[in-house]
């Protein structure tokens, strides 16, 4: 009977206890808390106020800093705009200087936490004025030009010159003939201009000449046809003139007549 009040009693205890701690667990909600900035040193800054650090600003790089071969180091300077690369660049609108082959830093230093190190032989940000690193202008010369050759217009395409006319026989024209008196009666001088209006050369040919014997009275006793040879060749285009003695026998003239060629024709292959 005392056994079974001790663990009574215990069990009566324990739920006393647990009853205990639900009811402290209870009452009003209470408003959280989050941090917006550094406390001021003094007396507890309003809500919304931000407080600048007092004391210089130290970067730490992210890894080991060994990785890099060196340490890491502090600056009191404001870094640059987000996405820049640098720490303490120069304003925008600025050039930035290196040295040939070099990095933007002092020479024999490595690049600093939140420096972005330049390759060698590049120079300050792309597009700065004066900068070696910017980019050439299109529309500038690339370089001395000679003088250009002057080209003649170009052909016509699928014209082809004209062709030679085709050629033509040799067709001889005979001026009207030029007399002219000889040491003897029965003889005379006879001037005949030859004209070929074809292409082909007259290579030979015959010249007629009609001779009238004329009266002392200028009765036109007899005509006598006599031919001598054509002056060969006469080319295509071309004249050629030729004085010739025509004569005829003695005994047709007799004493006060005389002779006239009043006609001259040719023929020629």
């Amino acid at each position: 009977m005392r056994k079974g009040s001790r663990a009574a009693t215990a069990l009566l205890a324990l739920c006393c206890t647990a009853a205990a701690g639900l009811a402290g667990c209870g009452g009003p909600a209470r408003e959280g808390f989050s941090a917006v900035g550094a406390a001021a040193p003094g007396p507890e800054r309003g809500a919304g106020e931000n407080v600048a650090p007092q004391g210089g600003v130290e970067f730490q790089q992210l890894g080991d800093p060994s990785a890099t071969g060196g340490s890491a180091g502090s600056s009191d300077t404001p870094t640059g705009p987000p996405g820049s690369g640098t720490a303490g660049g120069p304003a925008p609108g600025g050039a930035t200087s290196t040295a040939p082959g070099g990095s933007a830093g002092a020479p024999g230093t490595t690049a600093g936490p939140g420096r972005t190190p330049t390759s060698p032989g590049s120079g300050g940000a792309p597009g700065s004025p004066g900068s070696p690193g910017t980019p050439p202008n299109p529309a500038s010369p690339s370089g001395p030009t000679g003088p250009t050759s002057p080209t003649g217009p170009p052909g016509r395409p699928g014209t082809t010159p004209p062709a030679p006319p085709p050629a033509t026989p040799a067709q001889l024209t005979l001026s009207a003939p030029a007399r002219s008196a000889a040491a003897d009666r029965w003889c005379e001088r006879v001037t005949v201009t030859f004209t070929n209006t074809g292409t082909t050369a007259a290579r030979s040919g015959t010249v007629s000449f009609a001779t009238h014997v004329i009266g002392a009275l200028g009765v036109d006793w007899a005509t006598i046809t006599t031919t001598q040879p054509l002056p060969a060749p006469v080319a295509g285009g071309t004249s050629k003139t030729q004085t010739y003695t025509v004569c005829l026998e003695a005994w047709r003239v007799p004493l006060g007549m005389h002779v006239d060629t009043r006609k001259v024709t040719a023929t020629w292959n």
